[in-house]
């Protein structure tokens, strides 16, 4: 039986904090910066053009999250992301996709729209973004997927580190990644770091890509029924591996980029359909999955390719479907979860 996570009054520190937001929540994520230790951004989940993204801290003397800048934003947030700067020397930004890719540069109380980075400049017709991802190597670096079938690569000129100067970006590459709708994209930590990215889709298959050599890329994993996958994330300390799920699964499919098409583990004790995966930012066994049976779970993998039977711990948010996990990339002993409009952090 997995280890249940229980939230402890004795300790000096509490397991579990939460904090309610006004409204649904969707999409999350941990600030990385290094002087903005218990920071996330929240972004709501209206089914209307006008929504917001929160950004909220812990003071971790009085133990309660509070809201340190709030701005509105339309449609709601498909993904928002920190950028990936763990000394702190980029001006403080995050960005969020929707309608278009925009980047802001966090203040309290007041956040500023840095850009909005649109690649289709001659139409009046949008192409939603499902996600993107910041490159963790070279900042400047930001990859879109679309509904369109195309993937993105955006070039940002930051400026000055810490001035005032303005945020700008240009595109750096277009390509087709699927015959359907793209619905995630992740940059692969293999090869150094920046080059390597890889994609899913509506047409069931897992890509990768390479910006040196972009004539030609490379299926990982093709879904046996076709079904759309819809999430992607790379194991954070071993580029070999990357986990995903498909519409509508119970199941997440981790696979090993050196054996394509064929699953190395499939974690299935979720009782109904995943909504996240996040991998562990300081071990490559270890990943935390999410669903609509309100559960978070932990998962040691480092038997493989024996079967994983059982999550080594698991964790209920008894009042709602779990839609979204982070794990913190500077804070390896929290978990993030959304249900409903409210956002936890679980010590694990």
């Amino acid at each position: 039986m997995p280890l249940q996570l229980m939230s402890s009054t004795a300790g000096k520190r509490k397991e579990i904090y939460k904090y309610l937001a006004p409204w649904p929540l969707y999409s999350m994520n941990w600030s990385v910066r290094p002087d903005k230790r218990f920071r996330l951004a929240l972004g709501s989940f209206i089914e209307e053009y006008n929504n917001k993204v929160q950004i909220i801290s812990l003071d971790e003397d009085t133990s309660e999250f509070s809201a340190k800048s709030t701005f509105d934003h339309p449609y709601p947030t498909t993904k928002i992301m920190w950028i990936p700067d763990s000394k702190g020397i980029y001006p403080d930004l995050l960005a969020t996709s929707g309608d278009y890719l925009r980047v802001w540069r966090a203040g309290e109380p007041d956040t500023r729209l840095e850009c909005v980075l649109n690649n289709n400049k001659n139409s009046d017709f949008c192409a939603p973004l499902t996600s993107f991802d910041w490159n963790e190597v070279d900042p400047n670096l930001v990859g879109t997927s679309s509904i369109d079938t195309t993937c993105t690569i955006w070039g940002l000129e930051t400026g000055q580190p810490h001035g005032r100067t303005h945020v700008a970006g240009h595109v750096k590459t277009q390509l087709i990644a699927h015959d359907k709708e793209v619905y995630d994209i992740a940059f692969s930590r293999a090869g150094g770091g920046r080059d390597m990215f890889a994609s899913v889709g509506a047409d069931g298959s897992v890509r990768m890509f390479d910006l040196r050599h972009l004539e030609h890329s490379t299926i990982i994993y093709e879904d046996p029924t076709h079904t759309a996958l819809l999430r992607l994330a790379w194991n954070k300390q071993d580029p070999n591996y990357l986990a995903t799920v498909a519409m509508d699964s119970c199941e997440v499919i981790i696979l090993d980029v050196r054996v394509p098409c064929t699953p190395v583990a499939r974690l299935s004790n979720h009782r109904a359909c995943v909504n996240g995966i996040a991998w562990a930012p300081h071990s490559s066994c270890h990943i935390c999955t999410a669903g609509d049976d309100h559960q978070a779970l932990i998962w040691d993998i480092q038997q493989m390719p024996r079967a994983i039977e059982d999550p080594i711990l698991a964790y209920t948010a008894a009042e709602g479907e779990v839609n979204q996990i982070q794990w913190g990339a500077t804070q390896p002993d929290w978990i993030a979860i959304c249900y409903n409009k409210a956002c936890e952090i679980l010590r694990v």
